[in-house]
């Protein structure tokens, strides 16, 4: 496997931080179009683009991302392990994928294509546009969707709902009962959905909220006329549950802009991984891939490094995965 780590390499070492997907799209597409594969870029909008990719009309489909989180760094070896944006997020994933069609193409299965998608790390933009844009020749009934699983077949997905509390208050000197501080009527708002419970599902478990950001006021003593609180919800039920929930908590100086949402996922887990198959709390493109047959997640690396300083991809969990990959996919094609 040394050639595919070196591969691997040469693709971290290309900035593709959200928006910025074209350069790998390019090298992603040449890779493919040398292997043999019909080979077409979709635009999405102005200069970012899909890739997607066949051996003949494809049943089964291999699917990940082309973005990153920033900051971009480069790759470096330690050993036996990748470093670099993307080493597992979703680089890694991409390139076992491609390993293992080309060992099925090889021995004679071509029914299986490729969906590189931009923008998941945000919007899930791609992902959506292929939804609607990819032809009818694309009817796949499985697609195997790449994050870094730690090499588990995971059998649930949460959803998300994202959005923004807006607090308005009145600016006035803080020695002087005036107001109201738009910072104490967001504070009081927070407290509540704190103590609120976001539901529970036997498969999903429990949903959680995170305020993942704040900002607000003008000095110590300058009572805050804004103040604001973004909003992340991990779903285990319908997002307009989740909304409702949070507009019973909102006062006449609290209101709540709703962002993006969607409800949680299920995935097929193959029998001989059924008992190792975990639920996860992180955002995937499966949402909005509904045309594209029963999907499945699972990834080599692990999300812990995903998005950090540190993201890594050990070559024993890279191998993992190519084999993993195409034997589900020959148990999956053979299902009648």
């Amino acid at each position: 496997m040394s050639d595919a780590l070196d591969k691997l390499c040469d693709w971290i070492a290309i900035d593709s931080v959200t928006g910025h997907e074209g350069d790998y799209g390019d090298a992603l597409a040449r890779h493919l179009a040398a292997l043999g594969f019909d080979v077409e870029r979709q635009t999405v909008e102005p200069g970012r683009f899909n890739v997607l990719a066949r051996a003949d009309e494809p049943e089964l489909v291999f699917c990940t991302h082309l973005d990153t989180v920033p900051p971009f760094f480069g790759p470096s070896r330690a050993g036996t392990t990748i470093h670099g944006r993307g080493a597992c997020d979703a680089k890694g994933p991409a390139l076992a994928m491609i390993e293992a069609a080309r060992r099925l193409v090889g021995a004679g299965e071509r029914r299986i294509g490729f969906l590189f998608t931009v923008g998941e790390e945000t919007d899930g933009g791609g992902a959506q546009h292929a939804n609607r844009a990819t032809g009818e020749s694309w009817k796949p009934r499985w697609t195997i969707i790449g994050e870094p699983t730690d090499n588990r077949f995971v059998r649930g997905g949460k959803g998300v709902f994202k959005g923004t509390l807006h607090a308005h208050g009145v600016a006035s000197h803080s020695s002087r009962p005036l107001g109201p501080s738009a910072i104490h009527e967001l504070v009081r708002v927070l407290a509540r959905l704190l103590e609120e419970g976001w539901g529970e599902h036997p498969v999903f478990g429990q949903g959680t909220i995170n305020f993942g950001l704040l900002q607000g006021g003008v000095a110590a003593n300058v009572v805050a006329p804004a103040a604001s609180a973004a909003v992340m919800v991990r779903v285990v039920e319908e997002p307009a549950a989740v909304e409702a929930r949070i507009r019973r908590h909102l006062t006449k100086d609290v209101e709540f802009t709703a962002e993006k949402s969607y409800g949680p996922v299920e995935f097929h887990v193959p029998a001989s991984h059924a008992g190792e198959a975990p639920v996860v709390a992180f955002g995937t493109d499966a949402p909005w891939l509904t045309r594209f047959g029963t999907r499945l997640l699972y990834g080599p690396g692990s999300i812990d490094d995903a998005h950090t300083a540190h993201e890594k991809l050990a070559r024993d969990s890279f191998e993992r995965a190519v084999g993993d990959y195409e034997r589900t996919a020959r148990e999956l094609l053979a299902r009648r």
